[in-house]
């Protein structure tokens, strides 16, 4: 029974191009359900059931004759089994197991087992880095589809409930859950056939069965819940439904939580790892490759049988049940390996194999180490790691300008764990998706780690690709009559994603070539938008580099020439308009220039809108848009914006679950949100928060992780934060200690030195305030002074390196009296404040450190036109930052003793009574009961209303001043204590 149409290849122009079936793009049509097809209605997921091409779309699973034969027959008992009484079986049936232990081979096998039988059954098989197919939204689509295949019946329901509510079959749209869908799409139409009687001849051998195979390996944790919760909740209403559910996963906790029910059949795979079952599996297999083998037959002719009952029993035993480690180790054994300096027959391979890792990681190092000799092995093993979508041999060798006789080469020796297909024109595929987590995770992989650098290879790869095939053939991607070669169609439709994947790691060199490349290839077709985004994105990434502002212009017209060419109608329009969003975003961060950042803020809202959920690119829409609202909030203080940019921060994250590669970006973008509104608001718990995303993000980045330095920086900017807050010492050591990595990994000319000049500069000023330790002062005066050289009078950052230039050598007059030091910091800290006109959110913290060190000249030389000058900025700073600010404290004593210094020299008592109401405000808002600052300010309360009555004699002064004096001494008794 073929429940789907048959799954077709994906033709592009005349390119045959294999691969599992990506994102969906729907239009917003009004859809009328009884004119069209129900497929073209539903757009299922044609390669995700078990009629699909394995060979094709993986994964490529079937139990071997012979095996795995209880297991299948219990669950086929079950599903076949009665279900119209109170005591049988549950409907819900979950296998659970571990990574390669044959769940997939268990669900198509009793998925044709049930077709065999003539049992009507439906399935969707789940799976990683495959498009839509590890995207639960489709799944009720996909389902009702088949359902409809089975039971026609179902069809009019199917369709009735789409023209009711057409969002059912769109993108998230109205906020439809999954458990909605399932309902409307699936249930629903299901339980209303077997009411009306049209399923009796459908029904005749069992229960309609479901099966949904590799639960595990769907990206979004919250909607598989929902699944669940609605599958569970439907049968508890209906527990006479002959409808059963068979679902295979690896025991994860968003699942198990769910499914550790009394409703719901329990199978551990564990428990049915029969030795039988692998003993038969290998049988088969050396019979069939010993028959095979030349060397093996003479062998036996001589020796007998092989492998010996004994041998077969040992690798029994050390393969422990998994059946992809037992596929790998005869693999392994019979292979023809070419390296000189291991055995070269299965009889000697045999005792290596004993010795194999049963892990999967231990089985991926120990294979690819015995290949990693051969010519081209490393770059064909990350370009299959990383590679988009995956190719075939034929392509591979194409892209990396070698010949496919040297993919091949490599590849045969690796057939234990990388699936190479017979001809030169299906994709490469890898045996299972964990070898890819192997590939690209350092920790793990070690040797084998497939570089960020890598991604530069193939970005340049693409360039020479593409103008190699329009050297021979201009009108290529022109004449929809052409046939396109597939690698010429990947770097073409790719490219970019390689660059912006491994731009930090893109040399000065490297970059003049590829600029090189987009322009000849861009002038044999100048109109072609994919060879104009090209040339456009690395011109940026050097503009990103060198701060050219020229590069920024020309990368910025060509994104906005690429716009024309993808009207609102274009599927890639929000590419583009992202593109120029990003261009302009950074234009803004180098000049200041605010009509950039709101025509960003501007592009990325459109982006986004064309990227609803679930959009594979809608997290990096939500990514940009986010950054823009926080830069704009950066700029203008709006603390709408800020929210704004956490709110996006947060959905973004929650797009990019584990292993996703963009997840650390989004950590760092929404600690980097959550750290501005603490610095805004004092709100202790987004410093808590932001604090663990950062660790989360490094981990993430280990060396030689181009956006190290940029995790080691922010994890520091926190640390440093909650040291500010809390004292912690460690903190202070820990922040220092990640800003001179982050600085080590910034050498003249990156970029980004300025910023960790001033940070680490920060810190260590920090520390001597804490420590009283000279050199660590000196080090920051030197860190800022080279900071500020490299931010001229048009860096948007330069009033920043000013005013904390300023600072630090305010600090070193306060510890050697050189009134140069101080007279130099208040330049600076002038020029500083000129650069933050209203409203520019950092305007307080200049005026309160400009009025600081005017106060310490005036004190230093008496000057009045000084102390007048500090009052007014003080007062300034407290009006934008008004009580209770957690930043106002420092502003409030400065203006105190700055109000008390010009009483003392007029006389006037209007500022002794503006200064006994700041005393107040610092005591009441900040300076409560168990600070440690408390009886200081206490006592100097206490002074202030001394120096009331001395000039105006008010009894109620003295009464008072002793209280004020008495809390104070117990204060100070119990810190003593």
């Amino acid at each position: 029974m073929n429940v789907l149409q048959a799954s077709q290849n994906t033709q592009i122009q005349n390119l045959v191009a294999y691969q599992v079936e990506g994102g969906l793009h729907q239009n917003a049509l009004t859809i009328n359900a009884g004119q069209r097809p129900l497929f073209d209605i539903l757009q299922p997921i044609v390669d995700a059931s078990h009629t699909r091409d394995r060979k094709r779309s993986p994964p490529d699973s079937a139990c071997f004759p012979g095996t795995r034969l209880q297991v299948v027959k219990n669950v086929n008992t079950w599903a076949r089994g009665d279900i119209t009484t109170l005591d049988s079986e549950p409907h819900v049936r979950w296998m659970h197991g571990y990574v390669g232990s044959g769940k997939s081979s268990i669900s198509q096998e009793v998925c044709d087992t049930s077709e065999r039988e003539d049992r009507p059954v439906i399935s969707f098989f789940f799976f990683r880095n495959a498009g839509d197919r590890s995207k639960i939204w489709r799944l009720a689509t996909t389902l009702a589809n088949q359902i409809a295949s089975v039971i026609p019946q179902t069809d009019p329901l199917i369709r009735a409930a789409v023209n009711d509510n057409p969002a059912l079959v769109r993108p998230d749209e109205g906020g439809i859950s999954l458990r909605v869908r399932m309902q409307r799409l699936v249930y629903a139409p299901f339980k209303a056939a077997v009411q009306g009687g049209t399923t009796t001849g459908v029904l005749t051998q069992g229960p309609f069965l479901m099966v949904l195979d590799g639960l595990d390996e769907c990206d979004n944790k919250d909607e598989v819940q929902e699944l669940i919760d609605g599958m569970l909740a439907f049968f508890n209403e209906n527990p006479f439904i002959p409808l059963r559910v068979f679902i295979t996963s690896r025991v994860e906790e968003h699942i198990h939580s769910r499914l550790h029910v009394p409703g719901v059949i329990l199978d551990n795979l564990v428990d049915h790892c029969s030795d039988n079952d692998i003993a038969t599996f290998l049988h088969i297999l050396f019979e069939d490759g010993c028959r095979r083998n030349s060397v093996v037959r003479a062998y036996t002719q001589q020796h007998g049988e092989w492998p010996t009952p004994k041998d077969r029993r040992r690798l029994v035993e050390h393969i422990g049940g998994s059946f992809i480690f037992a596929s790998a180790v005869f693999k392994f054994i019979m292979a023809t390996n070419t390296e000189r300096s291991h055995p070269v027959t299965p009889m000697d391979r045999l005792p290596l194999a004993l010795e194999m890792n049963p892990g999967l990681d231990g089985l991926y190092a120990q294979t690819l180490s015995r290949s990693r000799h051969l010519p081209r092995f490393s770059d064909i093993i990350s370009t299959i790691a990383l590679l988009e979508t995956p190719l075939p041999t034929s392509g591979i060798a194409d892209l990396l300008g070698i010949h496919t006789y040297e993919v091949v080469n490599v590849l045969v020796n690796l057939q234990a764990i990388i699936q190479v297909p017979g001809t030169d024109d299906v994709p490469v595929t890898l045996c299972h998706t964990s070898l890819r987590d192997f590939l690209t995770t350092q920790s793990r992989s070690c040797g084998f780690f497939a570089l960020p650098s890598h991604h530069v290879r193939l970005f340049l790869r693409c360039l020479e690709c593409k103008l190699k095939h329009l050297r021979q053939n201009p009108a290529l991607f022109i004449d929809s009559c052409e046939r396109i070669p597939v690698a010429a169609y990947y770097a073409l439709t790719y490219s970019v994603n390689h660059l912006g994947l491994g731009q930090g790691c893109l040399k000065p060199l490297e970059s003049i070539s590829a600029i090189l490349l987009c322009r000849e290839a861009l002038a044999i077709q100048p109109s072609n938008p994919s060879l104009i985004i090209a040339l456009g994105s690395v011109v940026k990434h050097r503009a990103s580099r060198t701060g050219s502002l020229t590069d920024f212009d020309e990368a910025i017209s060509l994104y906005h020439e690429a716009l024309k060419l993808r009207p609102l109608s274009h599927p890639h329009r929000s590419n583009s308009l992202n593109n120029l969003g990003a261009a302009l975003a950074e234009r803004h961060r180098r000049t200041g220039a605010i009509a950039d950042l709101e025509n960003a803020v501007s592009l990325y809202c459109e982006a986004l809108k064309l990227r609803p959920y679930p959009h594979p690119e809608r997290s990096i829409s939500l990514n940009s848009l986010g950054n823009a609202f926080l830069d704009r909030h950066r700029r203008t203080g709006t603390m709408a914006d800020l929210e704004e940019a956490i709110s996006l921060h947060r959905e973004a994250l929650e797009l990019r679950p584990s292993p996703h590669p963009g997840r650390s970006m989004s950590l760092n973008n929404l600690g980097n949100s959550l750290l501005h509104r603490y610095r805004r608001t004092g709100m202790i718990a987004d410093l808590e928060e932001a604090i663990p995303l950062y660790r989360e993000a490094l981990e993430l980045r280990p060396s030689p992780h181009p956006n190290r330095s940029l995790s080691l920086n922010n994890l520091g900017n926190a640390l440093l934060n909650r040291h500010r807050r809390a004292g912690t010492i460690d903190d202070l050591e820990e922040s220092i200690s990640m800003y001179r990595e982050a600085l080590e990994l910034r050498p003249l000319p990156h970029p980004d030195r300025p910023q960790s000049l001033n940070n680490l500069g920060n810190a260590l000023l920090d520390r001597h305030q804490r420590t009283g330790i000279i050199d660590d002062l000196e080090e920051s005066i030197s860190m800022h002074r080279e900071a500020l050289a490299l931010r001229p009078l048009s860096h948007s950052n330069r009033s920043l390196s000013l005013n904390n230039l300023g600072s630090a050598l305010q600090t070193l007059y306060r510890r050697t009296g050189a009134m140069a030091d101080l007279q130099e910091a208040i330049s600076l800290l002038r020029e500083a404040l000129e650069l933050r006109p209203s409203p520019h959110p950092s305007r307080p913290f200049s005026l309160s450190d400009l009025g600081n060190a005017l106060l310490d000249c005036f004190l230093r030389t008496g000057i009045t036109p000084d102390l007048q000058d500090a009052i007014s900025l003080l007062r300034e700073a407290l009006e934008l930052q008004p009580s209770p600010h957690p930043f106002s404290s420092t502003t409030l004593k400065n203006l105190i003793m700055s109000l008390q210094a010009m009483y003392k020299g007029t006389r006037t008592l209007s500022h002794l009574q503006e200064a006994i109401v700041h005393c107040d405000e610092l005591l009441t808002s900040y300076y409560l009961v168990g600070h440690q600052n408390r009886a200081e300010w206490l006592l100097k309360k206490a002074a202030l209303l001394q120096m009331r009555f001395d000039a105006a004699g008010q009894e109620e002064d003295l009464a008072k001043l002793a209280t004020l004096k008495e809390e104070a001494d117990q204060l100070s008794w119990y810190s003593a204590a």
